[in-house]
C-alpha cells in the first residue's frame, strides 16, 4: 500500500488583516469607554437625586415634633443616621460625585444658625463636588412646586434660587438657561455646589 503525501500549505492572517482587526477593536474600545462614561454620569447624577430625597425625609423626620432645627450638625447627622452609610466614606460624609455633604440648621433666609440662637426654622443640606454636566440636571429636578413644599432657597455656586425673587436672586423652580449659567465653572474650579434650604 503506498501512501500520498499531499503537500498542503496553510496560510496565516495577513498584517493588513490583522491590521484592520485591531483598529475595529480600537473603534469598539473607545466607543465602550465613552458609553460606560456616560452611563457612570447618569448613574451618579441619579444617585445624587436620591440622596438628597432621603436627607430632606430623614431630616423631617427626626425633627418631626420639633419647632426648630437647633442642633442639627453633619455630626450630628452622622450620629443618628440622618446620614446613611453608604453616604459614609471612612468619616466622612460624601455624595455620589465623591463632594462633601454638610448639613446644618439655619435661619428663615438660609444662613447659618449660630450656638446663640435656638429657634433655627430652616435645615440647610449643601453637596459640594457636583460636575457641571450634572449640575443641571439636579438643579432643575423637583424640589417642590411651590412655597407650601417648604422649600426656601437653591443656591448653586453663588447663585440663589427663591420663590419671591428680588434683587440678585433668581426665581423657582430653576428653568434650563438659569440652570446652565448658575452651574457654569470658571477658573480652576471643575466642580460647583449646590445648597438646599427647606423649613
Amino acid at each position: 500500500m503506498t501512501k500520498i503525501f499531499k503537500n498542503t500549505e496553510e496560510a496565516g492572517r495577513s498584517m493588513v488583516e490583522m491590521l484592520g482587526v485591531l483598529a475595529i477593536v480600537g473603534v469598539l474600545s473607545i466607543g465602550g469607554i465613552a458609553g460606560y462614561s456616560k452611563a457612570m454620569a447618569k448613574y451618579k447624577t441619579n444617585k445624587v437625586l436620591d440622596q438628597v430625597s432621603m436627607l430632606i425625609t430623614n431630616v423631617r423626620t427626626t425633627f418631626g415634633n420639633q419647632v426648630s432645627y437647633y442642633g442639627l450638625t453633619t455630626e450630628n447627622a452622622k450620629t443618628y443616621e440622618i446620614i446613611s452609610s453608604d453616604m459614609m466614606r471612612g468619616s466622612d460624609a460624601k455624595n455620589a460625585f465623591d463632594g462633601a455633604i454638610t448639613i446644618k440648621a439655619g435661619n428663615a433666609d438660609g444662613t447659618d444658625c449660630t450656638e446663640n440662637e435656638t429657634y433655627c426654622p430652616t435645615f440647610v443640606i449643601e453637596f459640594g463636588g457636583i460636575e457641571p454636566s450634572a449640575c443641571g440636571t439636579i438643579a432643575m429636578a423637583d424640589w417642590g412646586g411651590s412655597v407650601s413644599s417648604g422649600l426656601v432657597k437653591i443656591t448653586i455656586g453663588s447663585t440663589d434660587f427663591t420663590w419671591n425673587a428680588s434683587g440678585d436672586e433668581k426665581s423657582l423652580p430653576i428653568n434650563f438657561s438659569d440652570a446652565a449659567t448658575a452651574c457654569a465653572v470658571s477658573g480652576n474650579d471643575t466642580t460647583t455646589t449646590i445648597t438646599w434650604v427647606y423649613n
